[in-house]
């Protein structure tokens, strides 16, 4: 199975960290993508709600001409109050944030963005159309407490690493783990998992399970993410 490939060979360059993977790892070629993890911004709280929503409209529309034009492949909100996420085809940082900075919520002070450069195969399809929403479960992976700088190549944490890719190997059998990647930035932000579940608590006892996890090398910080049907596969 192609996902089996694709999130062990994302996960082995995670575990013995270069921070810009080559785009071809064997049978599997990585794309760098920049993601956008979108905040509220300094006038949420000060922005009449009427005026709010009139600009969200507004934001909503430029997620789908981003959609359109191709320059982002997937965007969409998070169900509680962290923001969002979009991931962008852009060659780089700068130019991810010339397109985020265009948006009428940024401009208007509503959101606020933080961007990263992230590596996955370019699994996105175009969205169906009419646009509608379906809900999966993101998960930030980040560096854990017992995660310590260079012990990457002792025997008993590459013996983990193994442990832990046939446990995403095993979760991607499920479908349950759609998507995988790492962050190409080398801080505490390591990777995503996005888990199609049917709720928030499924996916934090399927995160759970990852033996990282369990040893608090890494953590996990899960959210609801709203994201337009068709896209993920």
């Amino acid at each position: 199975m192609k996902i089996r490939v694709l999130i062990a060979t994302l996960f082995l360059i995670t575990a013995s960290w270069s921070p810009a993977p080559p785009n071809d790892q064997g049978p599997t070629k990585l794309v760098q993508f920049q993601m956008a993890i979108m905040r509220k911004g300094p006038k949420w709280d000060a922005t009449r709600e009427a005026e709010r929503n009139a600009i969200l409209k507004q934001h909503f529309a430029n997620v789908v001409a981003l959609l359109d034009s191709g320059k982002a492949v997937i965007a969409g909100p998070f169900g509680d109050d962290l923001g969002g996420i979009f991931i962008l085809r852009a060659a780089s940082a700068a130019e991810a944030k010339t397109w985020i900075d265009a948006d009428p919520a940024v401009k208007a002070g509503l959101l606020m963005s933080e961007i990263h450069p992230w590596y996955s195969e370019d699994i996105f399809k175009r969205a169906n159309a009419p646009i509608k929403f379906t809900t999966v479960y993101f998960g930030f992976l980040k560096k854990g407490p017992n995660r310590k700088e260079g012990d990457g190549d002792k025997p008993e944490i590459q013996e983990l690493q193994k442990a832990h890719i046939a446990n995403i190997v095993r979760l991607a059998d499920m479908k349950k783990l759609v998507v995988a990647g790492p962050f190409g930035d080398d801080g505490d932000l390591r990777g995503i998992f996005v888990f199609r579940v049917a709720s928030l608590q499924e996916a934090t006892d399927l995160s759970a399970s990852d033996p990282m996890i369990k040893i608090d090398r890494l953590r996990i910080e899960l959210h609801p993410w709203q994201v337009p049907e068709g896209i993920l596969p």
